[in-house]
């Protein structure tokens, strides 16, 4: 599991000493209303987002619009950008809020709907869904994707992206001992599905 966790990071920092080079000139640019200095941002880091997205929904689709949504936020969010984080940092943070204010969405919206037969529907799949199949526990993707919502994204910021407790805290609003908690939960149970 170390192995594919270390390949899994090694792939998302190839491109980051590459991402940080044109971006001072590109925001400064996108900040003065130049749509294609911002189109070019959009290219060098949507592919980031999207892989950010899809780890934290394990949806393509929900992942597509989270990255969207994403980017609309940033363009009007360009003007307030203080470069003290690097452009990925600050884009990371907004699909994680983009993530959380979904999430947020979904469960206002649920409990206002929500029937007692409904909910018990609802546990069956999610049992189906949280339960590893073989298939799920060779691919570590899939079985990062069969998290709970909580501790994927306490796991995929702090060992896929390389986020410390304290910037997840940041970008989350949880206390760090609770990302710690979900952390350490995430990798029992990814040990769990992988020894399947």
């Amino acid at each position: 599991m170390a192995r594919a966790l270390s390949l899994v990071r090694h792939e998302a920092s190839v491109d980051a000493p590459r991402l940080a080079l044109g971006d001072d000139g590109l925001v400064e640019r996108a900040r003065r209303g130049d749509v294609d200095a911002f189109e070019q941002l959009y290219r060098l880091h949507a592919g980031r987002v999207y892989a950010l997205c899809l780890r934290l929904a394990a949806d393509p689709v929900v992942a597509r619009e989270l990255t969207q949504d994403t980017f609309v936020k940033a363009w009007e969010a360009l003007p307030r950008f203080r470069a003290d984080a690097s452009l990925t940092t600050w884009l990371h943070r907004i699909a994680v809020n983009a993530l959380l204010e979904r999430r947020r969405g979904e469960k206002r919206r649920s409990a206002r709907v929500s029937l007692a037969d409904d909910e018990d529907a609802a546990e069956m799949i999610v049992g189906v869904v949280a339960a590893p199949d073989v298939a799920t526990a060779i691919d570590l993707e899939r079985a990062v994707g069969a998290l709970p919502p909580g501790v994927r994204r306490a796991f995929v910021l702090h060992d896929v992206e390389g986020y410390t407790h304290e910037e997840i805290a940041a970008m989350t609003g949880l206390a760090a001992g609770t990302l710690r908690a979900q952390l350490h939960r995430a990798r029992q149970l990814l040990m769990r599905a992988l020894s399947l």
